[in-house]
């Protein structure tokens, strides 16, 4: 009996040595600043001299901010369309990319070229494509006769706009994770719905999406996290304007702590997100597991 606890004792020990050095930096770079930005959003500072302790202040100054509420309404919304959209792309792409073609690498190589690109760097090409005056894309729409779409200075387009550079951002990343989920589902599981007489479209609907059931629960919550927290390619294109149309949650807290110097205001905001992008994912992840069990 003892030798039994002296094993798993030591195989304890063993799992706990080779877990450390990821748990060490986890508690450095993850654990100590979130307490450090909770800390700070407790006070008052501008970024000189001392700071002042307001405990609660500053979420109540969130509950009374149009700004806030307006930005929280666009990260939301921005969220809603972009998600969806780099799903679907994601998963047409993988399906298409998964049968024999010619030049098959180098396609995919080209799709996912857009994810290896820094986001400043894609947010420099997304705005000149959608310049107004000299982008691309106005002038493929005049030669198609649409006339100009005004990016920068409407609301609905320039939300557009990134909506658009985003899809074009996360489609490759999401083709590689499909399609690796579905190099992972047996061939015979296939075959056996072509023998039984089944469509394409019934064999997608039937037997692809649900096997790719975990892997779009996981890029469902990837996105969700990635776009609540969307920033270079916001602030590149359009800083938020016009007026606060495309201004995020994250694009916000930057203004407010680096603008604005109100450290303790920027800081309680990012808490706020935190705690939304914690609460959507606990609420993805209990909805998934239940329609797993069922």
């Amino acid at each position: 009996m003892a030798t039994v606890r002296t094993r798993r004792a030591r195989e304890a020990l063993t799992g706990l040595a080779f877990a450390a050095p990821a748990v060490a930096v986890f508690a450095v770079f993850m654990f100590w600043p979130l307490i450090q930005v909770f800390w700070i959003s407790l006070q008052q500072t501008r970024g000189f001299g001392l700071a002042k302790w307001v405990g609660l202040q500053n979420y109540q100054e969130i509950l009374s901010d149009k700004i806030f509420w307006t930005a929280l309404w666009n990260t939301a919304l921005y969220t809603a369309i972009s998600v969806p959209l780099c799903l679907v792309a994601g998963l047409a792409a993988a399906l298409l990319l998964n049968r024999r073609m010619p030049a098959r690498g180098l396609i995919r190589a080209i799709y996912y070229l857009p994810a290896v690109i820094s986001g400043v760097s894609s947010a420099l090409i997304g705005a000149w494509l959608f310049n107004e005056d000299i982008g691309l894309v106005n002038r493929i729409l005049d030669v198609v006769g649409l006339g100009p779409v005004p990016w920068q200075s409407e609301g609905v387009p320039a939300l557009l706009s990134l909506v658009a550079i985003s899809l074009w951002i996360g489609l490759g990343f999401n083709m590689v994770v499909y399609l690796a989920a579905l190099q992972g589902i047996p061939r015979e599981v296939f075959e056996a719905a072509r023998c039984d007489g089944a469509s394409r479209w019934a064999t997608l609907r039937r037997i692809t999406i649900p096997q790719l059931g975990p892997t779009t629960f996981f890029l469902i919550v990837i996105g969700i996290i990635n776009s609540f927290q969307v920033f270079d390619i916001v602030y590149v294109m359009t800083g938020g304007g016009p007026g606060n149309s495309t201004t995020m949650l994250v694009t916000y807290a930057y203004s407010a702590g680096f603008e604005q110097r109100q450290q303790g205001y920027a800081s309680a905001i990012g808490v706020v997100l935190y705690l939304i992008v914690l609460v959507m994912t606990i609420v993805q992840w209990r909805v998934n597991k239940r329609r797993d069990v069922a």
